[in-house]
């Protein structure tokens, strides 16, 4: 499988972490997130990762920062993204079975890396439920 991750910040330790545990099952992860624990502007990595999934050049995504809500806020301007933010694997397991999130955001400041690497394998190994979950989805889109 492939997943885009980005990050800024405050999920610079994760993100490493989460690369490392990624790689070592066998997927291929494309890190557009900054590798320093410099300040940076969390939209800037945002961006790359919800183009990648929106494409299909990814199959999912993960997103850091401090709160996870400026990303999650920013993954949802792109169409075709569903970007939900979960603190636990049990708001995970919902957020990939009842809405289909493509794009898993983590809080960093509010999570522990273990409890980190059990939500991104609850991400990736919960399939969507469809049915009456898929009509609910597809009220989602609007045309401006």
């Amino acid at each position: 499988m492939k997943i885009s991750i980005g990050n800024d910040h405050a999920g610079t330790d994760y993100k490493f972490a989460i690369l490392k545990h990624l790689e070592a099952k066998g997927h291929t992860v494309i890190n557009h997130g900054t590798n320093t624990n410099e300040s940076v502007d969390y939209a800037d990595f945002v961006h790359p990762v919800a183009e990648d999934v929106a494409s299909k050049k990814s199959n999912f995504g993960i997103l850091l920062c401090g709160s996870a809500n400026g990303v999650a806020i920013t993954a949802n301007k792109h169409q075709k993204i569903r970007a939900g933010l979960a603190w636990n694997k049990e708001i995970v397991h919902l957020i990939r079975s009842h809405n289909n999130a493509n794009i898993l955001c983590i809080p960093a400041r509010f999570t522990a890396l273990q409890q980190v690497i059990e939500m991104v394998d609850a991400f990736l190994d919960t399939p969507f439920e469809g049915g009456r979950h898929q009509t609910r989805i597809d009220k989602i889109p609007v045309s401006c």
